[in-house]
């Protein structure tokens, strides 16, 4: 093997933690690699930029369970698969965010109806009854 990397030197490299690329391997998105007699692991550069692909892909909020399936891809030698897999994984995704954002919105503009009820009903009525909530029931 050409120029082995430990894991430390692999984890500095790659800018996470040992135990994070340890839990890569445990669930199938990194390969296990070969190991020394005395049972270190040893990496390759390739290691490297498979670290960063897949840190850039957690970074975007793709799941391990969609990382699992480009690394089929780059695994299966076929690295022209993987670029439509990945745009398809990506628009998927950001149609995913897209929806949330209009939920969160949503959420805001409730939330802003409670927070202006609050401000303005109920003065000057003491022992009254709060409706302050019921317009997001109405909303």
């Amino acid at each position: 093997m050409a120029h082995a990397l430990t894991i430390g030197r692999l984890a500095r490299s790659a800018g996470m933690p040992a135990k994070t690329i340890r839990y890569y391997e445990e669930v199938g998105v990194l390969p296990r690699p070969p190991r020394t007699a005395a049972g270190y692991r040893q990496y390759t550069e390739d290691s490297v930029q498979r670290l960063l692909l897949i840190r850039r892909a957690r970074a975007l909020g793709v799941s391990l369970q969609h990382l699992k399936g480009l690394v089929v891809a780059l695994d299966g030698g076929s690295r022209g698969a993987l670029r439509p897999r990945l745009r398809e994984l990506i628009r998927a995704h950001l149609g995913d965010v897209q929806r949330r954002i209009g939920e969160l919105e949503m959420l805001r503009r409730q939330l802003e109806q409670v927070l202006h009820s609050l401000d303005t009903r109920g003065r000057g009525r003491p022992g009254g009854r709060c409706q302050c909530l019921e317009t997001v029931s109405r909303a």
